[in-house]
């Protein structure tokens, strides 16, 4: 039987005890690559540069045509750290894109990783060019994708540092790097590792920011797109809570008790202008925030310590590495000891009570790695029994690494994260009929001339402490997405990239 994954009609193709909304589109027992040529991928085999059974996908991205995924060169015989699987084709070559894919195809044979944006760009140890390790990665609706390098080869005792750490930006148009960024020696530390990252784009493209943390360096480093400089944040709430250093996965009992912030994500605008960002430590159970308005301020770096602010515990088993947040204030994260996706709608209080699982399969979903939502409100999840692969040791006749898809409002439908059972994302949303006793004091929402549309979602309220309410002054076109960037049917333009002309994904957000 064909499943046919659409944006309107949606098949599953699953057992009822597997997971229940998330449909798995990939599948690998172990990694493959694609290389120019069957002599050249045998000679990387025979030489050692290319050990199937080495690599494990950690992180995951879509735009355009292209769903980007990372693999970390933590052993050797990696080929290309920064991959892609080509979503015009299906494995059997049927022509694909999100609209159309065959999913009975896909686990028995999905495709091999093409490196982005080639194989010299990929190349380790080569620090101008090259690439040595990539986490996470984000896409941009400027039609650009962050790329944070490493520069370190192998893992804990193996680990080697023949390059700074980059911040590498590639235009998604041309598939050209338009920027290279190095850290400065004030950014790191002898214990910094740095994992994730997060992107926040204010009126224009050039009024961006990166934050990324760093996990055992305590620490998140700020970095400005238009002064093209950085900056490096402290503070107590970066460092792990030694209660909550033992971890229990995939039949393993280990200790991480070193973790710090780990995982991001971005609020909607608030009132001010300024976005909230979300993070937590690896070993911890708790949610921290802090506004952008105050990372963006190089000034604050040593004065800043009351403006971090921390919510409530997660319920027990609450360990997470990563989180999204869309547009419409709704929170996805993974919840790594329960092989599960968790999630949190912000008009409601940080609290146990109410979060919701999406969904769960101590099978398929063992250690969802990685959580994103992209610009069409899918959402897009990708499992790799990363302890395993760590501390034992895989079998590889079984499934090893899976992608799974499945549209936003579909994976929340049922759960108290779905605000009073109705569609939260697009142009509804119904958070202002939440009772007010949820909120301390409403600002009045900061609008700029000719907006059309504000949605609102409360960040915090009275079981939280702080009142934000999220009003992004935003004016509402049209945008298609395409290989080479976005455009809008506007009167704006195209910001300098190539119109659109292609895929046909079409999705709407705020132009600021």
């Amino acid at each position: 039987m064909r499943c046919i994954a659409l944006a309107v009609i949606f098949v599953i193709c699953h057992s009822v005890e597997g997971v229940s909304k998330l449909q798995e589109v990939f599948s690998w027992k172990e990694l493959d690559f694609v290389f120019p040529n069957e002599q050249l991928k045998q000679r990387a085999l025979a030489r050692g540069d290319y050990i199937p059974r080495n690599g494990l996908p950690v992180g995951i991205e879509h735009w355009g045509n292209k769903l980007f995924v990372s693999v970390p060169r933590w052993k050797d015989g990696i080929p290309a750290t920064l991959t892609y699987i080509d979503l015009d084709k299906t494995p059997s070559g049927i022509p694909a894109t999100l609209t159309y894919i065959d999913l009975d195809k896909t686990p028995s044979g999905s495709p091999a990783l093409i490196p982005y944006p080639d194989w010299k760009s990929n190349a380790p140890e080569d620090c101008p060019n090259g690439l040595n390790t990539v986490y996470r990665i984000k896409a941009d609706v400027c039609g650009r994708l962050w790329v944070l390098d490493t520069g370190t080869l192998g893992i804990g005792n193996t680990t080697r540092n023949p390059c700074p750490y980059a911040l590498n930006v590639f235009d998604l148009g041309t598939n050209r790097r338009i920027r290279r960024y190095v850290l400065r020696p004030e950014d790191t530390n002898m214990n910094t590792f740095i994992a994730n990252i997060a992107i926040d784009i204010g009126p224009t493209c050039e009024d961006t920011y990166a934050y990324m943390s760093d996990e055992l360096g305590y620490g998140l480093v700020v970095y400005s797109w238009e002064k093209n400089k950085s900056w490096r944040f402290e503070h107590s709430y970066f460092f792990p809570d030694p209660l909550r250093g033992d971890f229990n996965i995939g039949g393993l009992n280990f200790q991480w008790g070193e973790e710090g912030i780990f995982g991001l994500a971005l609020s909607p605008f608030n009132p001010d202008g300024f976005r909230t960002l979300f993070f937590s430590p690896l070993a911890s159970h708790r949610e921290f925030a802090v506004s952008t308005k105050i990372l963006r301020d190089e000034t604050r770096v040593e004065d800043s310590y009351h403006d971090f602010t921390f919510l409530e515990e997660r319920a027990p088993l609450g360990h997470t590495t990563s989180r999204v947040m869309s547009n419409d204030g709704l929170m996805l994260f993974n919840l790594i000891d329960q092989n599960a996706v968790g999630c949190w709608h912000a008009s409601l209080p940080y609290t146990p009570r109410y979060h919701d699982v999406v969904d769960r399969d101590d099978e398929a979903l063992s250690f969802p790695a990685d959580v994103k939502i992209d610009f069409n409100n899918d959402v897009w999840v990708i499992s790799d029994r990363m302890p395993n692969f760590l501390l034992a040791e895989l079998d590889y006749k079984d499934t090893n690494f899976r992608i799974f898809y499945a549209p936003l409002h579909r994976l929340i439908a049922g759960t108290i994260c779905d605000v009073q059972g109705r569609p939260i994302h697009g142009r509804f949303n119904h958070l202002d009929e939440i009772s007010s006793t949820h909120i301390i004091s409403q600002p009045e929402p900061v609008r700029l001339p000719q907006s059309t549309y504000s949605p609102k979602a409360f960040l915090y309220n009275e079981h939280n402490g702080i009142n934000v309410q999220s009003s992004p002054p935003a004016q509402y076109h049209h945008f298609q997405s395409t290989p080479y960037g976005y455009h809008e049917h506007g009167s704006h333009g195209s910001h300098g990239y190539k119109q659109s002309h292609g895929i046909g994904q079409l999705w709407t957000r705020p132009y600021w």
